[in-house]
C-alpha cells in the first residue's frame, strides 16, 4: 500500500510516515478532549431544573424545555452531519462545531431569563451534534482496523465518563454557587479547546462533492424532531393527564412516523445516485444492523435508568442532589476506566465474548432494580450501578467498533450519522417509556389509597420491570455480533 493511500491523499504533504502518525494522534487527541467538554455539558443541567424553576420563577414543564430543546436540536442536526462530513474538511468542521458550542455556552452564562437560556442550549446542541460523528468518522479514517478497538475504547471514556460526572459536577456547583456557574466554568475550557484546535488541528479527510437535498432535510427535521418531541412530551403529558395540552400527545408522534416513512422512501431513491442525505445502504451490512439494534436497547436502558434512579433516590430514599450525584459517580468512572481495557480486549478477542456477558450484566441489574423499595440499602444501589456500568462498558466499545467497521469506507460519515440519530431516538424513547410507566402506575396506586411514597415506589418498580424485559433483546442480539471481516473496511476502499 502506498503512503498516499495510507494518509488518505492529504495534498502537498510529502511527509514521512512518523510525521503522519503523530499528526493523526494529535488530531484524535484534540477531538477527544473537545468532545469530552461538549458531552459533559449534556447532563450537567439534569440536577439544575429545581433551582432554575425557583430562580427564574417558571414551571417544571417550562424548565424541562432546556433538556427537550437540546435533544430536539441534536435530533435535527445529526442526520445532516453525514452530508457535512463529506463536503467539508476536518479543520473547518471542528471550528464550526466548537465555535457554535462556545457561543451557546456564553449565551447560557449571561441569560437573564428562560428564553435566552433555551436559545443558548439550542446553539450548544448544534456544536454537540457535529462533534461525535466528526470524531467517529475521523477515527475510522485514520486508525488501522487492528487497533481500532483501543481508540474506540478511548471514545467510550468520553461518552460514558462525561455524562456520568455531569450531574455530580452540577450538584457540587449548585451546592455552593448559582446555576450560571455551570456555564461560566465550562466557557474557558471550551474557548481553550477552540483556540488549541484552531492552532493545531489539521485536515485529515478528503472532501468530495455531495449534493444537499432540501426536501430530505425538511423531512428529516419533521421525522426525528417529531418523534423525539412526541416521545419527550409523552411521559410529561401522562403526568399531567388532567390538563389538556395545546396539541394532543399523539400528533407529533404521528407526524414523526409519517415524515420518517417519507424520509426513508426519499433516501432509498436518492442513494442510487449517491445523493442521499442519510445513506441507508449502511443497513446492507447485517453486522451493522445487529450492532445498531443492540445499541438502541442499551441506550433505552441507560437513559431510562439515568432518569429514574435520581427520582428514586431523592423522592423514595431521601438523598439530596449532591448525594445522588456522588452515588452515580463511581459507576461512571468505572465505565470510563474500562473503556481502554475493553478496547484492547476487542482488538484481541472480538465483540461477542465481551458483548454477551455485558448484556447479561445489564439485564441482571435491571431485574434486581424491580425489587427496590424505601428500605433498599444505598450500598446495594451503588453496587448495582457499578455492575450496570461495567455491563454497558462491555457493550458500547464492541458495538461502536463492529458497527462502524462493517460498512464501506465511503459510508463512514453516514454510518456515524445513523448511529448518532438512533442514539438520540433510543434515549428519548427510553425516557418516555420509563417515565410514562412510572407515572401511570403511581397514579393508579395512589388512587387505590396508597400513600404518595409507596405509590411512587410501585411506579418505579414497574418502569424497571419494563426496562428489564427490553434488556433481554440485547442479550439475544449480543450472540449475533461478529468481528468485521478484514478489519471491516472491505479492503478499506469500498470494494
Amino acid at each position: 500500500m502506498s503512503i498516499d493511500a495510507t494518509i488518505d491523499s492529504v495534498p502537498l504533504e510529502p511527509a514521512r510516515e512518523p510525521d503522519v502518525a503523530s499528526r493523526n494522534r494529535l488530531v484524535i487527541a484534540l477531538l477527544l478532549v473537545s468532545t469530552f467538554v461538549v458531552f459533559l455539558n449534556e447532563t450537567i443541567m439534569s440536577v439544575a431544573i429545581p433551582n432554575l424553576m425557583d430562580d427564574l420563577n417558571v414551571t417544571a414543564g417550562a424548565a424541562q424545555w432546556l433538556t427537550t430543546a437540546f435533544l430536539l436540536t441534536m435530533a435535527v442536526v445529526i442526520p445532516i452531519t453525514g452530508f457535512l462530513l463529506q463536503r467539508l474538511n476536518t479543520r473547518p468542521i471542528f471550528l464550526i462545531a466548537m465555535s457554535t458550542f462556545t457561543l451557546g455556552t456564553l449565551l447560557c452564562a449571561v441569560a437573564p431569563g428562560l428564553g435566552l437560556l433555551v436559545l443558548g442550549r439550542v446553539v450548544q446542541a448544534v456544536g454537540t451534534a457535529i462533534m461525535m460523528p466528526l470524531l467517529m468518522t475521523t477515527v475510522m479514517t485514520l486508525v488501522p482496523p487492528e487497533s481500532r478497538g483501543k481508540t474506540m475504547g478511548n471514545i467510550s471514556i468520553v461518552m460514558s465518563v462525561a455524562p456520568a460526572i455531569g450531574p455530580t459536577i452540577g450538584g457540587f456547583i449548585l451546592a455552593h454557587l448559582e446555576w450560571r456557574w455551570m456555564f461560566i466554568l465550562v466557557l474557558p475550557i471550551a474557548v481553550g479547546a477552540l483556540l488549541l484546535g484552531a492552532r493545531k488541528i489539521q485536515n485529515v479527510s478528503t472532501p468530495r462533492y455531495a449534493p444537499l437535498d432540501v426536501l430530505s432535510v425538511i423531512l428529516s427535521a419533521l421525522a426525528f424532531g417529531g418523534l423525539i418531541y412526541g416521545l419527550s412530551s409523552f411521559g410529561e403529558g401522562i403526568a399531567h393527564a388532567g390538563e389538556p395540552g395545546p396539541i394532543p400527545l399523539w400528533v407529533p408522534i404521528a407526524v414523526g412516523i409519517v415524515a420518517m416513512a417519507a424520509f426513508v422512501w426519499r433516501q432509498l431513491g436518492l442513494q442510487k445516485d449517491n445523493k442521499a442525505l442519510l445513506d441507508l445502504r449502511v443497513f446492507q451490512s447485517r453486522n451493522y444492523t445487529v450492532s445498531v439494534s443492540m445499541m438502541l436497547v442499551a441506550m433505552m436502558a441507560l437513559f431510562g435508568t439515568v432518569i429514574l434512579l435520581p427520582i428514586y433516590t431523592q423522592n423514595v430514599v431521601g438523598l439530596d442532589t449532591l448525594q445522588t450525584g456522588l452515588l452515580l459517580l463511581p459507576g461512571g468512572l468505572v465505565m470510563g476506566l474500562m473503556g481502554p481495557i475493553v478496547g484492547r480486549l476487542f482488538d484481541r478477542v472480538g465483540p461477542t465474548v465481551l458483548a454477551v456477558p455485558g448484556a447479561i450484566m445489564v439485564s441482571a441489574v435491571l431485574w434486581a432494580l424491580t425489587t427496590v423499595g424505601q428500605d433498599t440499602s444505598v450500598w446495594a444501589l451503588l453496587a448495582g450501578h457499578v455492575v450496570l456500568s461495567i455491563g454497558l462498558a462491555l457493550i458500547f466499545t464492541p458495538v461502536f467498533t463492529s458497527s462502524m467497521g462493517s460498512v464501506r469506507k465511503e459510508l463512514y460519515s453516514h454510518a456515524s450519522a445513523v448511529l448518532g440519530s438512533a442514539q438520540q431516538l433510543a434515549g428519548a424513547a427510553g425516557i418516555a417509556l420509563f417515565i410514562a410507566a412510572m407515572t401511570v402506575q403511581t397514579a393508579a396506586l395512589a388512587a387505590s389509597g396508597l400513600d404518595q411514597v409507596p405509590a411512587l415506589e410501585g411506579g418505579i418498580r414497574l418502569a424497571f420491570t419494563i426496562g428489564a424485559v427490553i434488556s433481554l433483546f440485547a442479550v439475544v442480539a449480543a450472540f449475533f455480533i461478529r468481528r468485521p471481516e478484514g478489519g471491516g473496511a472491505h479492503g478499506g476502499h469500498g470494494h
